[in-house]
């Protein structure tokens, strides 16, 4: 991983330029869509949903392109999962009221961990003998904690913030190598989002029931 970060960053200054020559409008519009949901999520607003659906379509496309299929996958479950939170974050209270902030209990994270080492070993295995992906276990690796992390996401649990700084700090790296740069930048704003959206729903998280 550190020298994955060296080699990332060396040259900044030509990838940037290049970079900024060679992106699509495609991958500027899913930037931009991106930034937006998570920065809405971050400030609970339910528009972060229909954003991110949209985003998360485009970068479907985008993945499939640098040949990052699981996380090409990730963005359907992600779609998906919107879907689900949508309705969970104004009916999944008591009494189908709005859902609470509130703390990962330690059955969810026992679940949602084994979750994600099992599908960062097995999709990791296909990937690395089936496929031409680029990072198969690393990318399987960051596609099973986020799905955890957008699961927690769902379910308004605070730590799902925690899990997004450590993911994205991984993507940042990953996705400058693919030649992804402003994607990468958005990941980088995207820890920032992170920290701030666990600073904002600290206050009111509440204890599991």
């Amino acid at each position: 991983m550190f020298l994955l970060l060296i080699f990332a960053f060396t040259d900044v200054p030509a990838q940037v330029l290049a970079a900024l020559r060679a992106t699509t409008a495609l991958e500027w519009v899913a930037v931009g869509t991106g930034f937006a949901c998570v920065w809405l999520a971050a400030r609970e607003s339910l528009w972060n949903f229909p954003v991110a659906i949209v985003s998360c379509g485009l970068y479907i496309l985008i993945y499939h392109q640098i040949h990052l299929y699981s996380d090409r996958n990730l963005q359907g479950f992600f779609i998906a999962l919107s879907a689900y939170g949508w309705y969970e974050w104004l009916y999944g209270g008591r009494h189908r009221t709005p859902r609470p902030v509130s703390r990962t209990p330690a059955r969810e994270w026992l679940l949602t961990g084994l979750f994600a080492a099992a599908y960062t070993a097995g999709f990791g295995y296909y990937l690395q003998h089936q496929t031409d992906a680029a990072f198969p276990y690393l990318d399987s690796l960051t596609t099973g904690v986020s799905l955890v992390a957008q699961f927690l996401l769902m379910r308004k649990r605070l730590e799902n913030w925690l899990l997004w700084v450590a993911v994205d700090a991984v993507y940042v790296p990953i996705l400058w190598v693919k030649g992804l740069y402003p994607t990468s930048l958005l990941y980088v704003l995207y820890l920032g989002l992170a920290a701030y959206g666990y600073w904002q729903w600290r206050g009111s998280a509440v204890a599991e029931r």
